[in-house]
């Protein structure tokens, strides 16, 4: 078992919840789309929404996490409900969590604390730390979609989730209670809910630039409509989604590979121009180190230092006549925002394009690139993130070389087609003169 650290310290906590798929309650009515809203924390810059769980139903703040494996929740703060099930061993539900963990807890019965139950590893990538939690099941009731509006609430009255321990709340934003992964597993969110409801396994992202507007997540196909009455899911430009076949999480079992979504860049050019640094670095090793994800756990694209090093000098070079000003935290380029100008798709500074790996181009504009730290100094919003080993409190990480984090997503529409592995993209929305924030969440009459 890999990241045996992790296990080791924490395997005598207690274990968490689990999610099936499952029809519909109301299998007279079956939704071809479910739709979450995403807000931005200010604080913390993480990316947040609410769901409804339990009998009876109690709303519950959680953090987003893209490549998360799995929803779980903490259980032992007032989880109270009369249709929570432990996963017990060798179930079906055990065998859908490939869960290898079996486990007895002597201060039960209660959630999150049974015998003869499964378990996994609930993680904060925040705080990059794993517990054991037991798996189980309990009602999840979420908003229907038309693609135009929000309909009516439907429920999995299965749901699969993990119970996390109150140690993992530790970095997560204020009143937040878990993590909702929507990763590549079987028992993330994305899959539960297409099983569930018999729709694609299909969802989309589209996150907000601002903390006082919403976001949104849609699970299930297109369209995904914003206002004025614009379906952003046409015209999508796709790309491969290439599975990293080591694990990139916390702490898992051996053999798993990784939830998180990865894609082929290839090259970067600033202003057309390549970029000049150790391209090997974008392939994924035997090791699971190198190549490129896309994540909402971290705000800013970080890069690997040398490639970070090529970046911001290509970027200062394109923009060399533009007068800098002193460096601001974590940023290390910044300059005079009156000296940039503006466009529709934000301050006129050089494009930067991520060449994929089937000469597809995502393309990174002013509003992506650059953070506003105040009214008169913008910097370029890439961070340096280290090599691509290290070592932490004794524990190895498996870095990512390119990490496309939130602030270079947001009003960016992804959809992630988890049967046809590929994801598809649209730059930003801001050409096409809406926002992710345009989505109408008023409900139809």
């Amino acid at each position: 078992m890999a990241s045996s650290f992790h296990f080791l310290l924490f395997c005598s906590l207690l274990f968490s919840t689990i999610i099936s798929p499952s029809v519909a309650k109301t299998p007279s009515f079956r939704p071809k789309a479910l739709l979450l809203p995403v807000t931005k924390d200010a604080s913390t810059r993480q990316y947040l929404t609410q769901i409804n769980q339990r009998t009876p139903l109690v709303p519950v703040k959680l953090t987003i996490d893209l490549g998360g494996e799995f929803l779980w929740v903490d259980c032992e703060k007032g989880y109270v409900s009369s249709t929570y099930k432990p996963a017990r061993c060798r179930s079906a539900q055990c065998n859908l969590a490939r869960s290898k963990s079996c486990g007895e807890c002597l201060e039960g019965p209660k959630p999150g604390c049974n015998n003869n139950t499964c378990g996994l590893f609930p993680y904060n990538p925040f705080i990059r730390t794993s517990t054991v939690g037991e798996l189980a099941q309990d009602i999840i009731s979420i908003q229907s979609t038309n693609g135009f509006n929000p309909g009516k609430a439907v429920s999995v009255p299965n749901a699969l989730f993990t119970c996390g321990s109150p140690l993992l709340l530790e970095g997560l934003a204020s009143g937040v209670t878990g993590i909702a992964g929507l990763g590549r597993k079987k028992i993330g969110l994305p899959l539960q809910f297409a099983a569930a409801f018999s729709f694609k396994r299909k969802f989309a992202i589209c996150l907000s630039s601002t903390t006082g507007s919403k976001g949104v997540v849609f699970f299930g196909d297109g369209p995904y409509h914003m206002l004025p009455n614009m379906d952003v899911s046409t015209n999508l430009i796709y790309t491969p989604l290439i599975l990293n076949p080591v694990s990139t999480a916390g702490a898992f079992f051996e053999g798993e590979p990784s939830a998180e979504y990865f894609i082929g860049v290839k090259s970067i050019n600033i202003n057309g121009k390549a970029v000049k640094f150790n391209t090997s670095l974008l392939s994924i090793a035997k090791d699971g180190t190198g190549g490129t994800k896309i994540s909402t756990v971290q705000p800013y694209t970080s890069l690997e230092t040398s490639i970070y090093k090529a970046v911001v000098g290509a970027f200062g070079e394109a923009l060399s006549k533009v007068p800098r000003v002193k460096a601001v935290a974590p940023f290390d380029l910044c300059f005079n925002s009156t000296s940039l100008g503006s466009t529709r798709v934000g301050p006129g500074v050089p494009q930067i394009n991520f060449v994929l790996q089937n000469n597809e181009v995502w393309r990174i504009f002013g509003a992506n690139s650059m953070v506003f730290v105040n009214d008169d100094v913008a910097c370029l919003g890439f961070v340096d993130g280290g090599p691509l080993h290290f070592v932490d409190w004794g524990v190895k990480f498996t870095p990512t070389a390119i990490v496309i984090g939130g602030h270079q997503i947001e009003d960016n529409l992804l959809q992630f087609d988890l049967a046809a592995s590929r994801l598809g993209f649209s730059s930003s929305l801001l050409f096409r003169q809406t926002t992710c924030s345009n989505f109408n969440f008023t409900s139809i009459p």
